[in-house]
């Protein structure tokens, strides 16, 4: 562990705070390291830093953005192993997960450097009005600013990248406040920063406490707020941030259809196994309700069990584990509450169920109703449902009976009931013979409903990150 970690990052100094707090293995408690907690003060020192250094990266030749951003993605690719140890220690995440997640890191830096290349304006003439005779015009892009990123812990590599490097890349400057279990992966970040060449003060990385952190949404000098976590605090921050631009992303209980005619249900369930369990089920896009027509109910939920045994949970370190801990305990004793009641109201317990420490088992419920917590709410732990249909328009029914709306995977070979499940599921993204969980980091990622506002991916991020500007030219 960088011994500067244990500071926070403003200015491109590293600085000692009043207070610190011990990071604990969600899977051990053993100590990972200990990070300096930034009050009020620190948090407003580094908004005003921000800001001030905006006046500088806004009029920066895209060139040098550029060479800053791969100098940021050479430090992570140096550091790979680093990083992914880190990653993997804080957030209690299998490490071979912990490297896919720094290699996905690597490939979103390669969007913002492609991206930033390529921000184009357009031209156009005006003369299809006798008023506009003589006349052209052109619109640009401009960046808005200090931009807020408040991140969570499940992803807090990738997740704190689609927030920076899409800020960076269009020549705002950012202020991160990392989710507190999970703060090493964006001090990585800052030390990449520190190598960038980049505006003192472009990007400011600071584990804070909560009174520090809510100056993010009230300062009026952050023009964003980008907010990744739980529906009630994202919410919460669009009203405390009404004169900003906000995006959300937020929760959602993924769904997946598999009709009669999947091309193949072995393949569908394999991806549900690791797509459902994978990073124990911490993820807004983790396979949840799983419906299946009942003509393969039977053949499926075999063919699932068995898949699903066949996972390797344990100590996250091992580099054969699949499935490990929760990011902690009382996380843990949620979803086993929410197991409990569900069989208490008629489900059935297929695999899984049991626990040890924060580890909990791949669980697989059947007999379940739409009213239980494990379908009506977000699972965020590893654990599905699997229920029968008859009709598909059945099934669309059932999917979009939900508060969230972010992805839906449907496995059929149909190209009717395809267009019809595009134009019907109230979602962000309809993945079809896929896992909802799927998603590539160039590809424009959020939901409707209670899962939020707005769209990652680097090139959308950017949109959402500046304003159109209107030139007209009189000749």
């Amino acid at each position: 562990m960088n011994a500067n970690f244990s500071k926070i990052f403003i200015n491109n100094q590293w600085v000692k705070t009043p207070k610190t707090q011990d990071i604990l293995s969600p899977y051990d408690s053993k100590l990972v390291g200990t990070v300096g907690i930034a009050n009020k003060a620190q948090m407003t020192e580094a908004i005003v830093v921000a800001n001030r250094a905006f006046e500088e990266m806004k009029h920066l030749p895209v060139f040098k953005i550029v060479d800053g951003l791969k100098k940021m993605q050479q430090y992570i690719q140096d550091n790979f192993e680093e990083i992914a140890h880190d990653l993997s220690e804080e957030a209690g995440k299998p490490i071979s997960v912990a490297k896919a997640e720094v290699n996905r890191a690597l490939h979103t830096f390669e969007d913002g450097i492609e991206e930033a290349k390529r921000m184009y304006g357009e031209t156009f003439t005006l003369d299809r009005r006798p008023w506009g005779e003589n006349r052209e015009a052109k619109v640009e892009r401009f960046p808005i600013g200090v931009i807020a990123a408040i991140t969570p812990f499940n992803f807090p590599l990738n997740l704190v990248a689609h927030k920076v490097v899409p800020a960076l890349a269009s020549k705002n400057t950012v202020v991160v406040r990392p989710a507190t279990q999970t703060p090493f992966s964006s001090l990585h970040l800052a030390a990449a920063y520190e190598q960038s060449g980049l505006p003192k003060g472009g990007l400011n990385v600071l584990p804070s406490d909560y009174e520090a952190a809510d100056l993010l949404s009230s300062d009026s000098k952050i023009k964003m707020v980008s907010f990744t976590g739980s529906v009630s605090v994202g919410w919460s921050i669009k009203k405390k941030a009404a004169d900003k631009k906000v995006a959300l992303e937020l929760g959602g209980n993924a769904a997946v259809i598999i009709h009669e005619d999947a091309p193949n249900l072995e393949k569908a369930a394999s991806a549900i196994a690791l797509a459902g369990f994978s990073n124990a089920g911490q993820s807004c896009i983790s396979a949840q309700r799983i419906y299946v027509q009942e003509k393969n109910y039977k053949k499926f939920v075999e063919l699932l069990k068995e898949k699903v045994e066949e996972l390797i949970v344990g100590n996250p370190r091992d580099e054969k584990t699949q499935v490990a801990s929760l990011i902690n305990s009382k996380e843990a004793d949620r979803v086993m509450e929410w197991i409990t009641e569900a069989k208490k109201q008629g489900a059935r317990v297929l695999t899984g169920g049991t626990r040890k420490g924060n580890v909990i088992m791949p669980t697989v419920l059947t007999e379940t109703t739409s009213k239980m917590k494990v379908n009506c709410m977000e699972i965020f732990g590893p654990l599905v449902t699997v229920i029968s249909y008859k009709e598909f328009d059945d099934a669309l029914t059932e999917v979009n009976n939900s508060e969230f709306g972010l992805q839906a995977g449907i496995f059929t070979q149909n190209i009717n009931l395809i267009h019809r499940a595009y134009q019907t599921l109230d979602v962000g993204g309809v993945i079809i013979n896929d896992v909802p969980t799927y998603r590539i980091d160039h590809m424009p990622y959020g939901g409707i409903k209670n899962s939020g506002v707005g769209r990652e991916g680097v090139r959308y991020a950017m949109h959402e990150m500046t304003e159109p500007k209107l030139l007209v030219i009189s000749y």
